[in-house]
């Protein structure tokens, strides 16, 4: 790869490819000056302000034509510009400092509260339960938290190497806490409806078994699990069951309100024990906020860190956090009131009937398959074609698809952008030629994949190559 100057101009060779590589992730590098180091005297604020303008300017663009799918869990600009000057006035407020913060504790309580009164905390009525939740920066912290707590759960008791049972198709983010923590990740294949195969996970659960895992929705396909019998399953073998709804949590609840078909998943259910929720996802607040919620004290409580012999003084922490901003969790709170049920319901009716009309076109299309059916979401594949040379396709024409593997498919996770009025036609228009495109495609292969997160971009499925991106993603500039 080549390097660049401090002007950002590129310098030395790249390596075959490199050069298309590293424009693809440094845009900017031919552009805005490389900081490799402090400047000895600080830039000029308004300089900095008319830079940041003109990035968001060009990076928001396609959102602004409802082209992207999911990403971006806009509640619509004036929103989030009412929720940046909530921000202001926080954004120095460190939580750790209650006493001389405690709007922190009305923010963070009244979150918890409402987000348990959506998620009917109120119907766990069983002795013992209390449900009660901790905020977190969003549905990695929150899933690796249930593992630790259900990891320490099972150390109580006495299962010293505990295993969490769940479908293949449960997020990723529990295998990487999984790995952080000790835990076995067993994984069980879903149905035909890319839903949790219940029989499996009951075959799946041994004596190290301290939890199962279901999803509402999934990331993949945006369907939900059949929690129901997974609470069964979960009560009869006497382990934990967190319900997974980063995705969906948000959302579902007004979609059973708007009458469309939804399963119970929540705390209606007697054997969940916990349920995650993203707050900056269709919650419609600012991103790195979610919520984590328990059926009881007893459960948060193996998520506590506390120490009282550190020279420093007594400590005690709710999770991995220490520092948390102020703003963060007032700009959330902001969203969820300044919103309220109306709100709520209005942009979900929106998005329930975009997601339908999607859907619509894609069953229409003999080359396509649709995997499941979710209510805010569509994902399909092909047997035909090769789902990368449609995803091309797509691309060229401006539209940002997420691409998921095993089987090989894309997914179009409807927000609020993409209820824009002739969005759903555009799309309909431009999958029917991406179709025919894919149908007589050049000789090239694909150029799109499925790797997480970059909406279908090319990259080889190789642990080295993978490391290599994170490195790539992570310097001011490509060194030579």
């Amino acid at each position: 790869m080549s390097a660049t100057n401090s002007d950002g101009e590129a310098t030395g060779n790249a390596s075959a490819g490199g050069e298309e590589i590293v424009d693809f992730l440094y845009p900017y590098r031919n552009r805005y000056e490389t900081h490799r180091r402090l400047p000895e005297t600080g830039v000029d604020q308004e300089r900095l302000l008319a830079m940041v303008g003109e990035m968001s300017e060009r990076e928001d663009a396609a959102a602004r034509e409802g082209k992207i799918s999911g990403s971006l869990y806009h509640g619509g600009e004036e929103h989030f510009a009412f929720l940046a000057e909530v921000y202001r006035h926080f954004a120095h407020m460190n939580v750790l400092q209650r006493d001389m913060y405690p709007s922190a504790t009305k923010f963070e309580g009244e979150i918890i509260s409402m987000a348990l009164g959506l998620l009917n905390g109120d119907a766990a009525d069983a002795e013992g339960d209390a449900p009660c939740g901790v905020l977190t920066s969003g549905g990695s912290e929150s899933l690796i938290s249930a593992m630790l707590v259900y990891r320490e759960r099972g150390r109580a008791r006495g299962i010293s190497e505990p295993e969490v049972v769940m479908p293949t198709t449960a997020h990723v983010a529990l295998l990487k806490g999984a790995h952080y923590l000790g835990v076995k990740a067993v994984r069980v294949p879903v149905g035909d409806d890319f839903r949790a195969d219940v029989d499996a996970m009951a075959a799946a659960i041994g004596p190290r078994t301290v939890a199962l895992v279901g999803s509402a929705g999934t990331y993949p396909h945006g369907v939900i699990d059949p929690i129901a019998e997974l609470s069964e399953l979960a009560l009869e073998h006497e382990v934990g069951l967190h319900v997974d709804g980063c995705l969906g949590g948000f959302i579902l609840p007004w979609a059973e309100r708007l009458e469309h078909e939804v399963p119970r998943w929540d705390f209606r259910l007697p054997g969940v024990t916990s349920i995650s929720a993203d707050t900056h996802k269709y919650g419609y607040a600012p991103k790195g906020t979610g919520v984590l919620l328990y059926r009881n004290p007893q459960l948060r409580h193996h998520q506590y860190f506390v120490s009282t012999d550190w020279p420093g003084g007594i400590y005690a922490s709710p999770g991995f956090a220490g520092s948390r901003s102020g703003g963060l969790i007032a700009a959330t709170w902001a969203a969820m009131v300044s919103l309220g049920e109306s709100g709520y319901l209005r942009l979900a009716e929106g998005i329930l009937a975009t997601a339908a009309a999607l859907r619509e076109t894609v069953d229409s299309i003999p080359e396509l398959q649709a995997f499941g059916r979710s209510p805010f979401m569509v994902a399909f594949g092909s047997s035909e074609l090769d789902i990368w040379h449609v995803n091309d396709a797509l691309q060229d024409r401006g539209w940002r698809m997420n691409g998921c593997q095993l089987p090989a498919g894309l997914h179009f996770c409807v927000t609020r952008p993409n209820t824009l009025p002739g969005v759903a036609e555009a799309f309909a228009a431009d999958l029917h030629e991406a179709v025919a495109y894919a149908k007589d495609p050049p000789s090239t292969p694909p150029r799109s994949g499925a790797l997480y997160g970059s909406g279908g971009a090319d990259m080889p499925p190789t642990a080295d190559l993978l490391v290599g991106y994170l490195d790539a993603t992570s310097v001011a500039a490509p060194q030579q």
